[in-house]
């Protein structure tokens, strides 16, 4: 099946300087995404530091959003919880808002666990939240210690047909992503990395859902128009450079940092504890990679 390739933001969430969600940046900021030529948002993930934020913090976040001018249908929040408890009442919050679905972690607190109660996880939320529901799994091992495997796919597809509706990857394992598109090919399969775009989409993937788009939303947009053209190569050399140039860098204080640069508003640069910002010895780093991202939208 052929998906038409998207991009996903997993927006940055600002904190004032008490370290309470700004929502005002926050809708602020994704309408700039939107604008660059982004398709959707996937907030409330990891790069959201969704961890460090409450239930409520949550739910007010996407519905300002919502209501600030994202549409919900361009919205796959983050709901995921080690709880099963929040896990429902953050889907069923996002469904009744109509967003186009949920990027869901597995429950991540205790390893290992089998694929039986990973199963039995997913079903009580399916089941729970009711008709309508479209979720993304979220495989992040590296985070969760805890595997979205193709046997577990199966069985949720199986048992909740139309239900599942694709899978972020951001174990960094192409072959894994690779495996996983031939396997469900009615799925729709998101890399973390655009570095990955011309690979994920010529193997029937759906884009990426990438960290860096925080800062170069203007760049991968112009990558998925520049598939396939003799565009492609120059323009998927400084999305990698862009991507690379955060590899020296803890990637979400340095993309908030680098966020605060592009808005001429140092307050997108908080980040809540246990994340610190980035120590004066990376601010040329953190330079260099604003003037990298910046040199991108003249792509577009």
């Amino acid at each position: 099946m052929t998906h038409v390739p998207r991009l996903f933001v997993p927006a940055i969430t600002p904190f004032r300087a008490d370290l309470t969600v700004d929502l005002p940046r926050l809708v602020a900021f994704g309408r700039h995404l939107i604008a660059e030529g982004a398709d959707g948002l996937a907030p409330f993930g990891t790069t959201s530091e969704a961890a460090s934020l409450s239930v409520d913090e949550r739910m007010r976040g996407l519905e300002a959003l919502a209501s600030g001018g994202v549409t919900p249908e361009r919205m796959i929040p983050g709901t995921g919880c080690a709880a099963l408890s929040d896990t429902i009442r953050l889907t069923s919050h996002a469904r009744a808002l109509g967003t186009l679905g949920v990027l869901m972690l597995p429950p991540f607190y205790y390893k290992p666990v089998s694929t039986e109660g990973l199963f039995a996880s997913y079903a009580r939320v399916i089941e729970a939240v009711g008709p309508g529901l479209r979720i993304y799994l979220y495989h992040i091992p590296q985070m969760t210690g805890v595997p979205i495997t193709a046997d577990l796919i199966a069985r949720l597809d199986e048992a909740f047909p139309g239900v599942i509706a694709g899978l972020k990857d951001s174990s960094g394992n192409w072959d894994n992503t690779a495996a996983l598109i031939a396997a469900f090919p009615h799925l729709e399969f998101y890399s973390a990395s655009e570095a990955l775009l011309p690979r994920n989409v010529a193997a029937g993937g759906a884009g990426c859902i990438s960290a860096t788009a925080n800062v170069n939303a203007a760049g991968i947009a112009a990558l998925i128009r520049a598939l396939g053209t003799d565009a492609q190569p120059a323009i998927l050399a400084q999305a990698e450079a862009a991507r690379s140039a955060f590899e020296k860098l803890p990637l979400i204080p340095a993309v908030k940092a680098v966020v605060a640069l592009q808005m001429d508003d140092p307050g997108f640069a908080h980040v809540r504890p246990p994340l610190v910002a980035p120590s004066s010895t990376q601010d040329a780093a953190i330079r260099e990679a604003a003037a990298i991202c910046n040199g991108d939208h003249a792509l577009v």
